[in-house]
């Protein structure tokens, strides 16, 4: 048996080595910034009821309430973890999803390979494992990490199979954006965007006919297993929902529609979210924290504070207060529809993609305010200045044309899409993004690939 070449065993200690600052930088966000409140809890609440008494449900008040507001991904997730390491060991389920997540970045590398080159895939490996801003979702019980590594072998499984059209990658591909989807709605899109490209880009090499065939298994694959959770939600709560709602509350509770058309009048960033989209039926909304945008006149700003201080009484958002925030947001879109519709969309798009991407970090959340806390803007500004390297790297690689730049690019706007349609921004939402634009910056860093010569 002859001895592995010496350029493969450098090849293989770098890739280790990477991993290891990789696995280093995770478990560092792991014993710094833990957050395991909020949502993390409620996917935790789901999943050990689902275990221990085989109700997909909320506890509330003592009692086990059937829901439909999270998808069962995440908490299948969660039920295996939990047996493996203990019921709420949320610990664990970090460790897991450090795991995974090294899995996306040496995912994301092979495909650099396959469509670039060695010094591509390098390259994208270690842009990956020192990506601050998803490694630090690793650190969090959330959808995230899995969502991740799903775009990521969906990507790579949708190369695989356009060079041999086989079963097994069919599969992988199929259950890569079907899981996607079934850890959140927006999970959809990448079956949307990956779907339509078999054919458009399988083709000229097999035949339109046959990827059209491959296309059709594909699509139903994904659809099997969403079969239980809507016949389950139709016989549970007689709806039609195949996904989960867009406001994540079950049938028969409110989502107060005013209030949500008054928020997309006057929330660009994340501060307002937190402030104040987040405190609605929940806690106080400070008159403070609201936007200047938030009022056009001397008179407007009055009511505004008497319907503000109305619903602080008792933070709760009736129908009475939630139709005096529909009035509001009537007036305003009459007498602003360009800002409405086309000004504060694409600044909510902006901030998702631009802002710092501090919110999984203990750090103020207007960190924009130096005098208060000159090291933290500044820190701030740098995460700022890196999270734009990254996307200006990957537009650097689109233009040098690289295979798969086409669905890439109908993947991302399907995602910009969808996000100008919300009225309360998260820098999380445009995660996403990275596998496939990591792997386009790594082009940016390489010589031209003898695949395009």
């Amino acid at each position: 048996m002859s001895p592995m070449p010496v350029t493969a065993l450098r090849r293989w200690w770098l890739v280790a080595l990477a991993l290891a600052a990789g696995a280093a930088l995770r478990l560092w966000f792991i014993h710094a910034y833990p957050e395991v409140e909020g949502d993390p809890l409620v996917y935790g609440d789901i999943a050990k009821n689902w275990m221990l008494h085989g109700i997909y449900g909320r506890t509330i008040a003592g009692h086990i309430v059937p829901t439909l507001i999270r998808l069962p991904g995440y908490p299948l997730f969660l039920i295996l973890c939990f047996r493996l390491f203990g019921l709420e060991h949320y610990n664990a389920v970090m460790y897991a999803q450090v795991a995974i997540d090294l899995g996306t970045c040496l995912l994301i590398s092979a495909l650099a390979r396959r469509i670039w080159s060695p010094r591509a895939a390098s390259w994208a490996l270690w842009l990956a494992v020192l990506c601050p801003f998803t490694a630090n979702y690793t650190a969090t019980p959330l959808t995230e990490t899995l969502e991740l590594f799903s775009i990521a072998l969906a990507f790579y499984a949708f190369d695989r199979f356009l060079a041999a059209p086989r079963w097994p990658w069919a599969i992988t591909l199929a259950l890569a954006w079907s899981y996607a989807a079934i850890l959140r709605p927006d999970g959809a899109l990448l079956a949307v965007a990956l779907c339509p490209a078999l054919v458009f880009y399988g083709s000229k090499r097999w035949g339109t006919p046959r990827m059209f065939r491959w296309a059709f298994v594909c699509a139903l694959l994904s659809i099997l297993p969403f079969l239980p959770w809507t016949l389950r939600n139709a016989r549970t709560f007689r709806v039609f929902e195949p996904l989960a709602p867009r406001y994540a509350v079950d049938p028969g509770e409110d989502i107060d529609p005013g209030f949500q058309r008054w928020t997309r009048t006057i929330c660009v960033d994340f501060a307002c979210t937190s402030d104040v989209y987040w405190n609605a039926d929940n806690d106080v909304i400070n008159i403070a924290d609201l936007p200047t945008r938030s009022y056009d006149s001397h008179q407007q700003h009055i009511e505004t504070r008497a319907l503000i201080d109305d619903y602080n009484r008792h933070t709760t958002i009736t129908p009475e207060i939630d139709a005096r925030f529909a009035a509001f947001a009537a007036q305003r879109i009459h007498d602003h529809p360009f800002r409405y519709y086309v000004e504060l969309p694409i600044a909510r798009l902006a901030d998702m993609i631009l802002r710092p991407r501090t919110e999984m970090l203990w750090i103020e959340l207007r960190w924009w305010q130096y005098r208060r806390h000159p090291a933290e803007t500044v820190f701030a500004f740098a995460y700022a200045a890196l999270n734009l390297a990254y996307f200006t790297i990957a537009l650097i690689g689109f233009l040098k044309r690289p295979p798969l730049r086409g669905v890439i690019l109908a993947f991302v706007l399907l995602r910009c899409a969808l996000l100008l349609t919300l009225e309360a921004p998260e820098q999380r939402y445009t995660l996403e993004f990275f596998p496939p634009l990591i792997v386009l910056a790594s082009v940016a860093l390489s010589p031209k690939s003898p695949l395009s010569s």
